[in-house]
């Protein structure tokens, strides 16, 4: 059943005083992809927010719908750290964003809720400020982490010593020749790999998450065609690190990194051979997202090890 209000509204696209807009939410499929990833590609920001995975691969547990109107993507789900309170993403497309605003405020008018924003990245700030919302707050452990991408492809650089150390007992153990790129011929092999993950895995709700979250992701690969790519690290035949991504402009956004931990250097040769890999195959790749913390102070520390170029901000925002 759709979400549906209708509005008397200035149309931008022509002079008619009568014309309207319709909001029609409804829950975001594999179906709507496409047509959502045209417009998150029109979107100028480099936070995962509005990257193909960090829309698809979320969807269930922030209850993304979506509605399109006057050539613009609106996006409905929850806050992000929040998950009982209704908000939106930054509107995408050809509406200015005071008259997306407007639509939106009549929309949660009509329904009793305030308006409220998630994930808003920081170049916006300043056309929202402009409308007077009743608040602005930054959120605090979600900021995704970029990287120069040829930075991560090449670990040059004192500060990168220790990874490349890393890398390099990788490499006097198993040789160069254990990467390969994700396909669909090797998904099997990576979805065995999770299998064998998960006898010693984190049994914490979370950690469980995120892995029901890659298999989701490794399964979609395998039936469907999207933009996302991967790689893979074999030792002896069997796969003991992959990772997944999807490209934005001139942005790699790394949605998934799994090794194992008992395989020395597996997770910094995964990292390195893939940021190598995208880099060679798609020149005008120049920055590497690898996306927040979640507050979690050892995936910070991880995180920070790499010396991020900088800290993506996002905040929340509510009229």
């Amino acid at each position: 059943m759709s979400d549906t209000i209708t509005l008397p509204y200035d149309c931008v696209r022509c002079d008619e005083q009568d014309c309207t807009l319709t909001l029609e939410f409804h829950p975001i499929t594999l179906r709507d992809m496409p047509l959502v990833w045209s417009y998150l590609q029109r979107e100028q920001g480099r936070t995962c927010d509005f990257s193909y995975g960090g829309v698809l691969m979320w969807v269930d547990m922030f209850h993304y719908e979506m509605a399109v109107e006057a050539d613009t993507l609106f996006i409905k789900g929850r806050l992000e750290n929040d998950l009982d309170k209704v908000a939106f993403s930054l509107p995408v497309g050809s509406l200015p964003l005071p008259q997306a605003v407007r639509l939106l405020k009549k929309y949660c008018d009509s329904r009793g809720m305030p308006l409220r924003f998630s994930a808003i990245p920081e170049y916006s700030l300043a056309e929202f400020m402009a409308l007077n919302p009743r608040s602005i707050a930054l959120l605090d452990g979600w900021g995704d982490y970029l990287y120069e991408a040829d930075k991560l492809a090449s670990l040059s650089g004192k500060k990168m010593a220790k990874k490349r150390n890393h890398v390099n007992q990788y490499l006097n153990l198993f040789g160069a020749e254990t990467y390969e790129p994700l396909t669909p011929g090797n998904l099997p092999d990576v979805q065995a790999f999770m299998d064998r993950l998960e006898q010693s895995a984190d049994p914490s709700p979370a950690a469980r998450q995120e892995r029901d979250l890659a298999r989701k992701t490794l399964r979609l690969m395998a039936s469907a065609q999207t933009p996302m790519e991967g790689g893979l690290l074999r030792v002896q035949g069997r796969v003991v690190a992959f990772t997944v991504g999807d490209r934005k402009g001139d942005t790699l956004h790394i949605h998934i990194e799994k090794a194992d931990r008992e395989v020395p250097g597996a997770y910094e040769m995964i990292n390195k051979a893939f940021a190598a890999d995208m880099t060679t195959r798609h020149p005008q790749l120049r920055f590497i997202n690898r996306e927040d913390d979640a507050g979690d102070p050892g995936l910070r520390q991880a995180k920070l090890s790499y010396h991020p170029l900088e800290l993506l901000k996002k905040y929340n925002v509510i009229f």
